[in-house]
């Protein structure tokens, strides 16, 4: 699958660059993609030297967290929901204990926790897998839902809000909510019916149902607060979890009698193993995604749909936000810089600014996730895994739609 879509990704780049060469005469069109291969090449390496820094800090903490026995604790008490979800993972398994620390941290907003968590589960999933090369049921059902980004706390959106001058940074944060539910809710719909899992089951009924409560709770506790308030707690909220996790492993491991910095030592080398291996996935995916832009396929599609709306005689305004989901599966960076330009050319508090914050907030950069994710284990043939993330993106854009048609149209 990912060998036929990396190829695809080329393949209809040159056509889409022999079209703007022979009908809309414009030669230059080479030039851009050639340069896009060299800047995405460039961009590959400071992303992974931006992620050997993160890997080696947070690898470190965890490694002093497994030696004080909390992710073992972790996982047992998530035993009963896992072994439904992930039946092929055996009860207790550290995996168990990471996976759930990875969906926490990126609830949160906490990227740069999220990441080496999430690399080191998957390590763990890989060492129960019969078939190195080819991605086992546990590890779709948990890239896909870390690929659909069930964000509670987008404080990133609404520092970019604020720095474009909006009044009301937090003014999405419901609307992202809603969202980002429906593009996780998708993604564990579409894993379940591929892999036949059994959601109608007790045990995951009665976590689901708990976790729309919460979800519901926070909704209702914060929409009564200011724009400003929500701002203001979102930030202290997610920076107060990320050190109040530091030093509940750092004190875990003082009682267990873990020598805390020889533990961290050794973790940290991890994240030196991890990264250098990352490299040639991410100069692959990053730069087949920087000749699909560069070959002007993106503005064709987005011509194309606006077209079809016009034509349908629907509102049309949804279109303008659209570049902001169409690269957010290919590349953060692309999508952020759309979003930024979204807001000085419409307005931060225009409709498609707005729509567009709501998107970025409701989806994650995919492909990158799968290059990052799998590559770290050498995984390459990723089966119903680009399908089932994809559709939970599309579920993503649409909530995105229709939420902010409900909120603002």
């Amino acid at each position: 699958m990912l060998n036929t879509l990396w190829l695809a990704f080329f393949l209809v780049s040159v056509l889409a660059a022999l079209f703007q060469w022979l009908v809309l005469h414009d030669p230059d069109v080479f030039s851009r993609i050639v340069a896009a291969l060299f800047e995405m090449a460039g961009l590959s390496v400071q992303i992974m030297v931006l992620l050997f820094g993160t890997l080696t800090l947070w690898l470190g903490f965890l490694r002093i967290a497994e030696s004080a026995g909390l992710v073992e604790r972790l996982a047992r008490l998530l035993g009963p929901l896992f072994r439904r979800l992930m039946p092929d993972v055996p009860a207790g398994h550290p995996a168990l204990g990471l996976i759930t620390m990875n969906f926490a941290a990126n609830g949160l907003g906490l990227d740069n926790a999220a990441t080496p968590i999430g690399l080191r589960a998957m390590h763990a999933l890989q060492s129960l897998n019969p078939e190195p090369r080819t991605a086992t049921n546990a590890q779709i059902l948990f890239l896909v839902l870390n690929a659909s980004s069930l964000t509670l706390l987008p404080v990133t959106i609404f520092m970019y809000r604020a720095q474009q001058g909006a009044t009301e940074p937090a003014l999405v944060f419901l609307p992202i909510l809603l969202a980002t539910s429906a593009s996780t809710l998708a993604a564990l719909l579409s894993v379940a019916f591929m892999q036949r899992l059994r959601l109608h089951d007790p045990v995951v009924l009665l976590w689901l149902a708990g976790t729309a409560l919460v979800i519901g709770g926070l909704m209702a506790l914060l929409a009564g607060m200011g724009a400003a308030a929500i701002s203001a707690t979102s930030s202290l909220l997610g920076n107060l979890v990320l050190c109040a996790i530091i030093a509940l492993f750092l004190i875990a491991g003082a009682i267990r009698k873990v020598p805390v910095y020889e533990a961290f030592v050794e973790g940290a080398k991890d994240g030196f193993d991890v990264s250098k291996n990352l490299l040639p996935y991410l100069v692959a995916m990053l730069c087949a995604v920087g000749v699909l832009r560069a070959s002007g396929v993106l503005d064709m599609l987005l011509a194309g749909i606006r077209e079809l709306t016009l034509w349908a005689g629907l509102d049309a305004r949804f279109v303008d936000a659209l570049p902001t989901a169409l690269v957010k599966p290919f590349s953060g960076s692309a999508a952020r810089a759309m979003l930024i330009e979204t807001m000085q050319h419409f307005g931060v508090d225009s409709f498609p600014a707005l729509l567009a914050a709501t998107m970025q907030g409701s989806t994650e950069t995919t492909f990158y996730v799968v290059a990052v994710y799998f590559g770290a284990v050498g995984i390459q043939r990723v089966r119903h895994t680009i399908g089932c993330a994809l559709l939970a993106d599309l579920a993503g854009v649409l909530a995105s739609i229709a939420v902010c048609y409900w909120f603002f149209g």
